[in-house]
């Protein structure tokens, strides 16, 4: 189609860079075309005239279009597609044994939900990778969707690392500790553990039983007496030779082989030492024996008696009530029950929940080690594909197995309560957040629904390394992910000045807000805005917005009461009285969850801040001195202060430092005075 004006505009040449301005796509626009909107077609990519923001209007017939063009080269081999609106957003990522019998299926639209008919409506282009088998595009297809996140996939959520046990073999006196993220460091790893609160409990028994210690390498060098865990019996202090490296080398041995699952050799052998201990009166080492026998028994009696023979394996269960659903993961390693955790993936209503734990399963190994053994109480789709895939990833057989009778059925079973209780907690959570968000509503006087909470707090000390912070809530909870942090950048600031910080956290944040979304149809406006503050802060947020002719936001500040009593806070409104909540209302407690948030991530900002600065150096300020020459710098002067007392040929002499970078590095501080 011919670029014209006025008229229709295909804007399909544009797609691969960005669009800056109406001229620059259709030569002679003229400056003001607002009587020309409505003149594209619905399908491209075109400006919204108006707002001067990018549109993307479903079209089913331009969808089908690319969709059959793409089928036109297809062959019938595996691979992974991935479907894009005209934006370059990522609609869909799939995985097909044959790619041109999966893909034509889009195109049949009588069998198709209207949901996917929508996909299909906004699909503006695909891209087809061919792999050597049905696996390989499984594993792909997990990586793109963990990575691209499209919003027509099922998608796991909440989805961080897991923390390990590790037993350090770097160092003569092996270390144990709890390890989270790259395993980079020399040792063996025992894990995944559910929880932290799961390792630190293993941990702690771990040092009653074997005495290992849990200090860092400095800390142990520095050791020139037994510290506090030697006293309370949880650590045989090597760092003070009160242990031979032999006996400590035996202790290493045992929980290693603790760890593995193997606990009945060491609890005779403790038994045994015991006894032998009372036998010759040296009853304070016996009752050490019978400490450590003790913890062993207890940590034993903790884990599941169904559990025996399990070997590594993970239980996964599924549950789903009105098209929510809840998964949750139980961990065992060498039989031990290393605890669980409950997800609640994104998908549509009507998905079934075989597709849902397939796609979560597949999801959810995508970065994990693989047991040999996954128990599922419903057989998800793809599992022969899984099983294949994960084989050939770990380098050994992985099974996935709904079992029908026996222990192993009584683990997934009892996995599949626990996935129903937290389901019905959540929506009970949710449903319980809804009625305090219409409450909410009708206490503030705003004007439709609450989606989007935003919370405003500034940290600082004396003025100092000042920060801003908003958070944002709305009825899933807190949105980590929409979180800002604003530094203090003004220097006409008095220190202190908590009210010339909150204008320049409304100015920098609605400034932007008011430029990048005028029109408010991205959902990034609040509907109400908390201030941790009294007046004076509502008073300067209020003339920031009225400044921008932003008068129709909710802005409410909260202010502690009298003697900075919790539970009597104020709330403040321009225009209005000052007025109080119930005490042991729910609203009220919710708002101060918003507020102790609030305040909680303007802290750990601050601290963040802070601690930066105070490692800050001059030399980081003098432009070609990179991280190597400020090393060898420091290494010959001691200090950033002796660099700026050195002449020039004092610099010269420093390994890498040429003259004329000595020169700047003179400048510099001399004409900093």
């Amino acid at each position: 189609m011919s670029e014209t004006w006025p008229g229709k505009v295909n804007l399909e040449r544009h797609l691969a860079q960005p669009l800056k301005s109406l001229e620059e796509i259709v030569p002679g626009a003229p400056e003001n075309p607002l009587k020309y909107a409505g003149a594209f077609r619905p399908g491209d990519l075109c400006f919204d005239l108006m707002s001067g923001k990018k549109n993307i209007t479903p079209n089913l017939d331009l969808g089908l279009r690319v969709i059959q063009k793409q089928l036109k080269t297809l062959t019938g081999q595996p691979g992974v597609y991935r479907m894009a609106d005209s934006g370059g957003n990522i609609l869909y990522v799939g995985k097909a044994k044959n790619l041109k019998k999966r893909v034509v299926s889009y195109t049949r639209l009588k069998m198709l939900s209207n949901r996917l008919k929508k996909m299909v409506s906004l699909t503006a282009s695909m891209e087809i990778i061919t792999t050597h088998t049905e696996a390989e595009a499984l594993l792909l297809e997990a990586n793109l969707i963990k990575k691209l996140k499209p919003h027509y996939n099922i998608l796991l959520r909440d989805d961080k690392s897991f923390p390990y046990i590790l037993l350090r073999t770097d160092h003569p006196w092996a270390q144990i500790t709890k390890h989270r993220g790259a395993q980079k460091k020399d040792g063996e790893y025992f894990g995944p553990f559910a929880a932290a609160s799961a390792v630190n409990k293993t941990l702690n028994t771990l040092q009653k039983i074997f005495l290992l210690r849990s200090c860092s390498d400095s800390v142990f060098s520095a050791r020139t007496r037994p510290c506090l865990l030697y006293q309370i019996k949880r650590c045989s202090a090597p760092c003070v030779d009160k242990i031979t490296p032999a006996d400590y080398a035996r202790l290493v041995n045992d929980a290693r082989i603790f760890l593995k699952g193997k606990k009945t050799g060491i609890q005779k052998r403790l038994a045994g030492e015991m006894k032998t201990a009372s036998d010759a009166r040296e009853y304070e080492k016996a009752a050490r024996f019978r400490d450590r026998l003790q913890a062993l028994t207890r940590i034993q009696a903790h884990q599941l008696i169904h559990a025996k023979g399990l070997g590594d394996a993970d239980i996964i269960a599924i549950a789903s009530i009105a098209g929510v659903t809840a998964v949750q993961v139980f961990f065992f390693r060498a039989g031990q029950n290393w605890g669980n955790r409950s997800y609640f993936p994104r998908h549509a209503r009507e998905e079934p929940e075989g597709a849902v734990l397939g796609a979560f399963i597949s999801q959810f190994y995508a970065n994990k080690p693989i047991p040999k053994l996954i128990l599922v109480n419903t057989v998800p789709e793809s599992r022969m594909v899984m099983e294949q895939a994960f084989s050939e990833k770990s380098g050994r057989r992985v099974t996935i197995s709904k079992p029908q009778r026996g222990r192993r059925k009584n683990l997934v079973l009892e996995a599949g309560l626990n996935a129903l209780g937290a389901l019905k907690r959540r929506l009970a959570e949710n449903t319980a957040e809804k009625k305090i968000l219409e409450k909410l509503v009708r206490i503030f006087s705003i004007e439709g629904d609450l989606e989007r909470i935003e919370v405003y707090d500034n940290s600082h000390i004396s003025g100092k390394y000042a920060v801003g912070a908003m958070i944002v809530a709305g009825p899933g909870g807190f949105t980590k992910n929409a979180y800002r942090k604003f530094n203090i950048r003004s220097g006409e600031l008095s220190p202190g000045d908590d009210y010339g910080m909150m204008r320049e956290v409304f100015t920098r944040r609605f400034s932007r807000l008011v430029k990048e979304d005028p029109d408010r149809a991205a959902g990034h406006w609040p509907d109400l805005v908390l201030i941790d503050g009294g007046k004076g802060q509502l008073s300067a947020a209020h003339d920031v917005l009225t400044e921008m002719g932003i008068e129709d936001l909710c802005l409410v500040a909260i202010s502690k009461g009298p003697d900075r009593h919790a539970g009597r806070e104020q709330f403040h409104i321009r225009g209005q009285a000052s007025f109080t909540l119930p005490t042991a209302s729910a609203e009220l407690y919710y708002l101060q969850r918003l507020r102790d948030e609030a305040h909680r991530f303007a802290i750990s900002a601050h601290r963040a801040r802070r601690k930066k600065n105070i490692y800050a150096s001059p030399l980081d300020n003098i432009s070609g001195v990179g991280p190597g020459r400020k090393r060898a710098l420091l290494n010959h002067f001691g200090s950033a202060a002796a660099v700026k007392e050195a002449g020039r040929k004092d610099l010269e002499a420093v390994k890498g430092i040429s003259k004329s970078t000595a020169q700047a590095i003179y400048d510099f501080f001399h004409e900093q005075g």
